[in-house]
């Protein structure tokens, strides 16, 4: 990795980060790869959910890495409970995990991202810069197993989650109350209406309604 390509002007905002894994090894790994990035700072390690949970309301972080498989509580049950009681926080899952169930899992938790531990640390940071600004990211390994109709060049076919949020949103229904009615967390919708955005390559409510009635929607 080289620093100096990753490196962001002096001006930003350094991203306090929260990691989560109960192998020291991980831990260590993880705190060289941000060694040297300026806007990046390490403020806590954590070896189980509920001790993330303890750290992550006294220390704040802007941005959670954590692992699935951990002790005492997993990495989804902690992030569906941070989205739940410090939606602010981003969290980013990182894990060698990459079936469909797990990633479906982590979105419908409330994750921002999903990245496996053998991608490159320049993805992870990339991720990590993307999660903080609201955005999403999820590595293209998971997003075919999500979908796996991007393989057959088939980029406008959405889930059945997908095609649910989509009507609410036609229905002019907000983030808050889409998560209310479908009964899953408001960063869910964000994430779920992300991908909607990036399937449909569109930025507008126009363009929503534009696919919509070319499938029969309305």
């Amino acid at each position: 990795m080289s620093a100096t390509l990753e490196k962001q002007p002096t001006e930003t905002k350094t991203i306090n980060i929260l990691l989560a894994d109960d192998h020291p090894l991980v831990q260590d790994g993880l705190r060289t790869r941000f060694n040297d990035i300026e806007d990046i700072n390490v403020i806590g390690v954590a070896n189980d959910g509920e001790e993330l949970l303890e750290k992550a309301r006294l220390l704040k972080p802007d941005v959670v890495i954590t692992d699935i498989s951990m002790p005492k509580m997993n990495g989804l049950k902690a992030t569906h409970l941070l989205s739940q009681e410090l939606p602010d926080i981003n969290v980013l899952i990182l894990t060698m995990h990459d079936n469909k169930e797990y990633i479906q899992n982590a979105i419908d938790s409330g994750a921002k991202g999903y990245i496996q531990k053998d991608k490159p640390a320049a993805e992870m940071i990339a991720a990590v810069r993307a999660i903080n600004k609201g955005e999403t990211h999820f590595c293209s390994t998971s997003v075919k197993a999500i979908n796996p109709s991007t393989d057959k060049k088939d980029p406008d076919k959405l889930t059945t989650r997908e095609q649910a949020i989509l009507m609410e949103l036609l229905n002019g229904l907000k983030n808050k109350h889409i998560s209310e009615k479908l009964n899953i967390s408001v960063r869910t919708v964000e994430c779920h209406r992300g991908n909607i955005y990036r399937k449909l390559d569109t930025h507008s409510m126009t363009g929503l309604i534009r696919y919509a009635k070319k499938i029969g929607y309305i």
